[in-house]
Parts: C-alpha cells; structure tokens; sequence
C-alpha cells in the first residue's frame, strides 16, 4: 500500500511545526525539525493554507493564543497497541495540569511499566494535540521532550502548570 502524504510547516509562537497529514487525518507533528529531511522529502510539499492542513494550524494558533484548551481534529494514530493505549491516556491529562510518569505508569494498571509508558510517551508521532507535554518527572523536573525542554517549558507555561517548583536539570 502506498498511500499519499502531504506535509505543510508554519511557526506560532517561535515554535517550527511540520505537519504531516494523510487521507485519514494527521499522522505526525514534528518539532523545531529540519524540513528538508530524507523523510519530509518523500511527500508532497502543501501550504500551511492548504485545506488538508488549515484547521491543523487554526486550532494550534487558537491554543497558542490561550482560546483553545483540546483539539477536534482527525488523527491517524499509528503505533503498537500498548503505545496507542498511553496515548489515549495521555488525552485524559487535563489542559493546565501535570502527572508523573508513574502516576501514567498507575494509570495503565501497573507501577512497574513506567519505563515503558516513559518509552511510548516518547514516541508519541503527535505532540501538542496528545499532550505528551503534560508528563514530568515524580520529583517535578522536565524530563525529556522530542520539540525540547525549552518547548515543553513553554507550553506548560502558557496552559499555566509551570510553577517555581519544577525544574530542568541540570
């Protein structure tokens, strides 16, 4: 099956977004990446006004802007079972509010896949939209993030859940 991918880039709030879209809805937002990777070189290039992607970018300006707390958006989620099943977890985070990995790790029904969920929450193709974002370290810390910790403080800064007592370490 070869199916047809578009891509389409636009920056809101210092923020470089690459959106990646199929027939079916959105397949990956990519970070602050180079566009002219092998990997976006292998679609078709479409324009951030295109009809494929505007409400993509619409909703994400509305986000950026504080009048949008979720998303309604067609998505094309693809990965393992047990990575879908944090992702969809990940949705139930609410706008303005953090948990711990292993708080998800809880969340999926065992304390000990936290590595796990740790892994699947780091391989999530659609940051922002499946706010991966919203998950810190247990002692407050911002651990890793594919956009960078820079946009990770970012967006919990402007849904309003950075506060003093988190941290990047050093």
């Amino acid at each position: 099956m070869n199916e047809e991918l578009f891509f389409a880039s636009d920056q809101i709030n210092g923020i470089k977004l690459d959106i990646i879209v199929s027939g079916n809805g959105i397949r990956e937002i990519l970070i602050n990446k180079n566009s002219d990777s092998d990997f976006l070189s292998q679609m078709n290039r479409i324009s951030s006004e295109d009809q494929k992607v505007k409400k993509v970018f619409k909703q994400l300006q509305e986000y950026f802007k504080r009048e949008r707390k979720g998303f309604d958006l067609p998505l094309e989620i693809i990965g393992t079972d047990f990575q879908k099943k944090v992702w969809d977890e990940l949705t139930k985070i609410p706008y303005g509010e953090t948990i711990s990995y292993g708080e998800l790790a809880n969340r999926m029904g065992d304390k000990n896949l936290m590595r796990a969920v740790a892994a699947a929450n780091g391989a999530n193709p659609i940051p922002i939209i499946i706010p991966c974002h919203r998950v810190i370290g247990a002692d407050g810390s911002l651990t890793g993030y594919g956009g960078g910790l820079d946009v990770k403080k970012k967006l919990l800064e402007l849904e309003g859940s950075w506060t003093m007592d988190l941290f990047i370490p050093t």
